[in-house]
């Protein structure tokens, strides 16, 4: 797997989320930059093996870090930085699941992956609905939109998560770090785009994180 060396963060993520299982296979991994790409290699005994895995991770980074990216630069409303972020996440958790089934169906048969080139020449489709999404919201778009919008994503979802610290984690309680992808990682925007319908928390809640989930989840957090 490959990608532009400016965009070196999201090869350290896919290697950072494939190399412990493909060491569990029996193989290794290499992180290298040269000619202004960087690149990953994964030798394991058999490629299907790791093959749904890698499909995943590339999956992922394309339907949050690219899109993202995509959010950030067309977004026209007037938030604050912060919560522009959070509009941002809030949009890609509203349809990862979708999005997720279509670039997987481009990325599973690929042994060999530019990460750059799929989302540039195989997923127009993709941009063209994210496109219309951006016109849909209104440069009017308020923080009280913003409020209204995150409520109405955790009414509709049944995930459950946790946050320890300012650590979040599955239901399963495996680290989430989908943050990472949008360039800074941190529990509130980890939590947005994780679709959270209930958040279980686990110990003592920092000031900062307990006004977040009292605004914008205020009947969706359990303290402990």
């Amino acid at each position: 797997m490959s990608e532009r060396a400016e965009n070196a963060s999201f090869l350290s993520y896919l290697y950072n989320a494939l190399l412990a299982e493909a060491i569990a296979l029996g193989g290794r991994g290499e992180l290298s930059f040269s000619g202004g790409r960087a690149a990953i290699a994964l030798c394991v005994p058999s490629a299907k093996d790791l093959a749904p895995a890698a499909a995943d991770a590339v999956t992922e980074v394309l339907c949050v870090g690219y899109k993202y990216r995509f959010l950030e630069k067309r977004l026209s409303v007037s938030l604050a930085r912060r919560e522009r972020r959070l509009l941002a996440a809030a949009l890609i958790a509203a349809d990862l699941e979708g999005d997720a089934a279509y670039v997987r169906r481009k990325v599973y048969a690929l042994h060999c992956c530019a990460v750059d080139g799929v989302y540039a020449f195989r997923l127009a489709a993709l941009r063209e609905k994210w496109e219309k999404i951006v016109r849909y919201i209104p440069a009017s778009f308020s923080s009280v939109d913003l409020k209204k919008f995150c409520a109405f994503l955790a009414e509709e979802s049944s995930n459950k998560i946790y946050l320890k610290g300012r650590a979040v984690y599955g239901a399963d309680f495996t680290p989430l770090r989908r943050s990472r992808l949008t360039g800074q990682e941190d529990p509130e925007t980890e939590i947005v785009l994780s679709d959270a319908g209930l958040i279980c928390c686990l110990g003592e809640v920092e000031d900062s994180l307990g006004d977040f989930l009292q605004k914008y989840y205020a009947e969706r957090a359990i303290f402990s």
